[in-house]
């Protein structure tokens, strides 16, 4: 059995949205800067402590202590110690890539190259925070646990792209399935690197899913 694909547009394609600012485009407002310091030195901490002493030891009050805030910030934020592991700024990035591609370029090239772009984000910038994310994807239930729960959230947002693109309702059930599909494989895909060490090119690993998700299973291939 194949995997399922993305739909075929149901009517024309719906024009791509404007891209996000370039680089030198307007900074954002002093709040906004204040809540990403202030997200990005939770997450420090946390990584720092995880890192010394493993996920379990690792308390929400160790975590505010280190990057001086309460304990009740650190809630604010993240709604639970998990969240803090599993939320990151790229998933907004992509969606802004997505949405800034040409209507008429196939979807999979889409995403291809908006996968492309927060693969490299994220290598550029923290590669080793990024290894003890996924690692504890793999080694932590709670974890693991708590990425299932916002899978729902991630393939919602998913669906309001490919409604986009394809002219369907965001809710439509082929919209769902593809969403879903994609979520799913892009999960796998993430489990299996961390799996293996994170020795195999991510990136190759993300146009093998894609590859799958658009042609199915070769048949005759282990």
């Amino acid at each position: 059995m194949t995997a399922a694909r993305t739909p075929p547009p149901a009517a024309p394609a719906a024009p791509a949205a404007p891209a996000a600012p370039a680089a030198g485009g307007p900074r954002p407002g002093l709040r906004e800067r204040k809540k990403t310091k202030t997200r990005t030195a939770i997450r420090e901490a946390t990584y720092g402590l995880i890192r010394e002493q493993g996920y379990d030891a690792t308390t929400i009050e160790q975590i505010a202590a280190r990057a001086e805030v309460s304990p009740s910030t650190v809630l604010r934020y993240f709604p639970a110690k998990e969240d803090i592991v599993l939320t990151d700024e790229y998933a907004p990035i992509l969606l802004t890539e997505l949405r800034a591609r040409p209507a008429g370029e196939p979807w999979l090239d889409s995403l291809r190259h908006a996968f492309r772009t927060g693969i490299a984000l994220g290598a550029s910038e923290d590669p080793e925070a990024t290894r003890l994310r996924t690692r504890l994807m793999v080694e932590v239930p709670a974890v693991r646990t708590r990425m299932t729960e916002n899978m729902s959230g991630t393939g919602r947002l998913l669906c309001q792209v490919i409604g986009e693109r394809t002219g369907r309702a965001p809710d439509a059930f082929e919209v769902r399935v593809a969403a879903m599909s994609l979520v799913g494989a892009l999960t796998e895909t993430t489990l299996y690197w961390a799996e293996h060490g994170h020795e195999d090119d991510l990136g190759v690993l993300v146009d093998r899913a894609l590859d799958v998700l658009d042609q199915g299973l070769a048949q005759g291939k282990p």
